[in-house]
């Protein structure tokens, strides 16, 4: 992690002075356990979970408001201010601030969505098969989020269908008993400074 996140430090800023780094994969991934861990090694840098941005009546139909409320102020190398959705209360909360950091991780599904890549240093994919990532999520949430569920999976479905995130992906992360493997991406390159696993191939083991 540490290695990793000395490589995300050193590239040049995608969005105005920010480097903004897309963790992207399906539901139940363990995007937001990762997206944790890199977030500490870089300093404790900000993280902007998409899950705070989509809502029951927009899953996936955020972008326009993503890009208004975060983007184009980091892109002036102003503060970004949007508004939280609570899940549980089924409303937009009072804005919350994101400084124009350094480096800030975005995670969720969706972070590389074709609207958002102009603006990423880098895209990274949880490598863990849909099935198996829906079955942990399920897992996690329990009974009674089982219908939502139902309409989530067919929504992240349709949305890969149309924008597909993993083709796009510099690296690919997949988590192993002990951490996890950097592997390079379908659109990955890797110079001889940056020590990383070659292989994109979903079904191998670590």
């Amino acid at each position: 992690m540490h290695d990793l996140a000395t490589r995300l430090r050193r590239l040049p800023p995608s969005c105005g002075p920010v480097r903004l780094i897309g963790v992207d994969g399906h539901a139940g991934s363990g995007k937001s356990t990762f997206a944790g861990q890199l977030a500490r090694a870089l300093g404790d840098a900000p993280v902007l979970h998409l899950d705070d941005i989509a809502s029951h009546d927009e899953l996936f139909e955020w972008t326009d408001r993503l890009l208004a409320q975060v983007i184009a102020p980091l892109a002036r190398g102003e503060s970004a201010h949007y508004t939280p959705y609570d899940w549980r209360a089924r409303r937009f909360g009072p804005p919350a601030p994101v400084p124009p950091a350094p480096v800030i991780v975005v995670e969720g599904v969706g972070a590389g969505r074709r609207a958002l890549r102009p603006y990423l240093a880098r895209l990274l994919w949880m490598e863990l098969p849909h099935e198996e990532s829906w079955l942990r999520g399920r897992s996690r949430d329990g009974e009674e989020q089982r219908e939502f569920w139902r309409g989530w999976v067919r929504a992240e479905l349709r949305h890969f269908t149309d924008d597909p995130s993993r083709p796009f992906a510099d690296l690919l992360i997949r988590q192993c008993g002990k951490g996890y493997e950097v592997l390079t991406g379908p659109a990955g390159t890797v110079g001889p400074d940056q020590p990383i696993t070659q292989g994109d191939d979903p079904s191998a083991m670590c």
